[in-house]
């Protein structure tokens, strides 16, 4: 009997497209289908070998001399919630957490269209309708669930979409009430998020990419401890010894399976 680790993955390069985290740079993508019978096992893989998840593919950037996309994920049994993130917590201490299935609602898009169009109104997203929306929460092969925080109201605050991994929870996105500023729903979806992978007993919280210099990615390096991969290895993100950004070669680094 032939296992999953012996099949054959197929791989695809998308066309180069404007880079949409730092200036003047070109993105290139590899693709794999995750649409298989071992979807799971196979975004397990990916995943620990850097890749993310949209939609039925499994993704991972291959720029040419260029590897600022660092990615990144929390050991969430070891971390250390600072004094503002505690705060965050305190704040958001009136706040129930719910894990549904991954059903899009008129009411969750509403609230993802206010976050868009406060946080990202001239990101690749902004155009996004209902029928978009629905089809990123919905089309999924993976074990996929919606997570949801409600005040006692049940009002929606903010949602955060998940993976469940072998080794730990990916967040694929988040997104959270413009309006209130002062409640830090980001940096509490996150740790909210640490908390539920530690409940389900998993290792680790997967944050996507780290870029740095690009401002809107910089929060997930205030997350510690948090671990990179590179080289084909995750290790401890030290602050005060930035990563060297360029590649020599223009593929993931390490082993997949």
């Amino acid at each position: 009997m032939t296992s999953s680790q012996d099949r054959p993955h197929f791989f695809y390069t998308a066309p180069p497209g404007a880079c949409p985290y730092l200036p003047n740079r070109i993105e290139r993508k590899i693709l794999v289908d995750l649409a298989t019978p071992e979807a799971n096992f196979l975004h397990s893989r990916l995943s620990h070998a850097g890749f993310r998840r949209s939609h039925t593919l499994a993704y991972a950037p291959i720029c040419d001399g260029c590897s600022a996309c660092i990615p990144i994920r929390l050991p969430v049994r070891r971390l250390t919630p600072n004094r503002t993130q505690k705060r965050a917590v305190r704040r958001n201490a009136d706040l129930t957490r719910s894990l549904l299935p991954p059903t899009a609602t008129d009411e969750q898009y509403a609230l993802f269209r206010r976050y868009l169009d406060s946080r990202h109104s001239d990101g690749e997203m902004a155009g996004m309708s209902m029928h978009d929306y629905r089809i990123m929460v919905e089309e999924t092969p993976v074990d996929t669930r919606l997570i949801e925080f409600r005040t006692p109201d049940s009002t929606l605050m903010a949602a955060s979409l998940i993976d469940v991994l072998e080794d730990g929870l990916s967040a694929v996105y988040s997104f959270y009430e413009p309006d209130c500023p002062q409640r830090s729903l980001g940096s509490f979806a996150i740790l909210s998020l640490a908390e539920l992978a530690v409940q389900m007993e998993l290792p680790y919280l997967y944050l996507g990419y780290w870029v740095p210099g690009s401002p809107k990615m910089a929060y997930k390096e205030r997350f510690q401890p948090a671990e990179i991969l590179r080289h084909g290895t995750w290790q401890k993100l030290d602050l005060n010894q930035p990563p060297q950004t360029e590649r020599a070669h223009p593929f993931p680094e390490g082993p997949l399976f």
